[in-house]
Parts: C-alpha cells; sequence; structure tokens
C-alpha cells in the first residue's frame, strides 16, 4: 500500500471543507486561498483548487466578481453565497463530530 496516496487521499478529502472557510471571513482570490491552505501546511496546488472552485461555484456554494488590479490583470475573487455559508456550517459541525470519533477510536487504541 502506499502511504503517500492514502495522505493525498486524505488530503483532498477536507479540501472543499477547507476552502470555503478560507473564504468564511472575507473574499479571495485563488492565489490568496492557495497561500492560506500552503501556509496551514495543506499541499496543494493550482490544477486542484481551480476546478474546485468551478464545481462550488456552480453548485451554488461560491460567487465571484472581477477586480481591477494595480498590480496586473484584474483578479477573480471568490465569496461564500448564503447556501455556501450554510453549507460550511454543516460541514463543520459534520466535521466535529467526525474528528471527535477518530480521536476516541485512535486515543483508545494506542
Amino acid at each position: 500500500m502506499n502511504i503517500e496516496n492514502t495522505k493525498a487521499q486524505m488530503r483532498k478529502g477536507v479540501l472543499e471543507f477547507c476552502i470555503l472557510s478560507v473564504l468564511k471571513e472575507k473574499d479571495a482570490y485563488t492565489s490568496e486561498i492557495l497561500d492560506t491552505l500552503k501556509n496551514a501546511k495543506l499541499l496543494v496546488v493550482e490544477g486542484t483548487v481551480y476546478p474546485l472552485l468551478t464545481r462550488l461555484k456552480n453548485d451554488g456554494l461560491l460567487s465571484y466578481r472581477w477586480e481591477e488590479s494595480t498590480s496586473g490583470p484584474p483578479r477573480k475573487y471568490y465569496g461564500l453565497t448564503d447556501e455556501g455559508q450554510f453549507f460550511l456550517t454543516e460541514l463543520n459541525s459534520t466535521w466535529t463530530e467526525l474528528s471527535d470519533a477518530v480521536n476516541i477510536i485512535t486515543i483508545q487504541n494506542k
């Protein structure tokens, strides 16, 4: 069994939750989202994030707007919709339950 593949699948499983969480407080453009994820040690590449942002937008969880930049082309800023806020609240609840359950199991078996 390939441990790197398993770790990558675990990261991929929480990426949607993390992206929505990044956008909880303020709108951000893709580079800001990537920087936040990388600063948190969540290894992710642009090729993974762009399609996910598009899917989240198509699902009605994100909206976007174009904003002029003083240092280059316009930037696409993403933000949570009302539906995205609700979805994130539900994910937070599920994450807490799942995290608690995993902690109980892994701590019991030490």
